[in-house]
């Protein structure tokens, strides 16, 4: 594993010493491995709405009403 070295604000650090106060953690370390992979997982998340709202917008646009939309929606889940 990497070894890092970071500054950290005061408020930051004493939430994080909080954290590992309270057994929530084990370490300082693990909590920020935590949450990079909480922010990761957060990104990955955007990227893949920001590829679906990509190719909507690429596939133009319509001329039905909102309501003719919605029932064709719904017989498509229906089946």
């Amino acid at each position: 594993m990497a070894r890092q070295s970071i500054s950290l604000t005061r408020p930051n650090d004493e939430w994080l010493k909080a954290q590992v106060v309270s057994e929530e953690y084990s370490s300082k370390s693990e909590l920020v491995n935590d949450l990079i992979r909480q922010a990761r997982k957060a990104q990955a998340h955007v990227d893949w709405i920001r590829a679906k709202l990509d190719k909507s917008e690429s596939s133009g646009f319509t001329n039905e009403t909102k309501e003719q939309i919605l029932n064709q929606s719904k017989s498509l889940l229906n089946g």
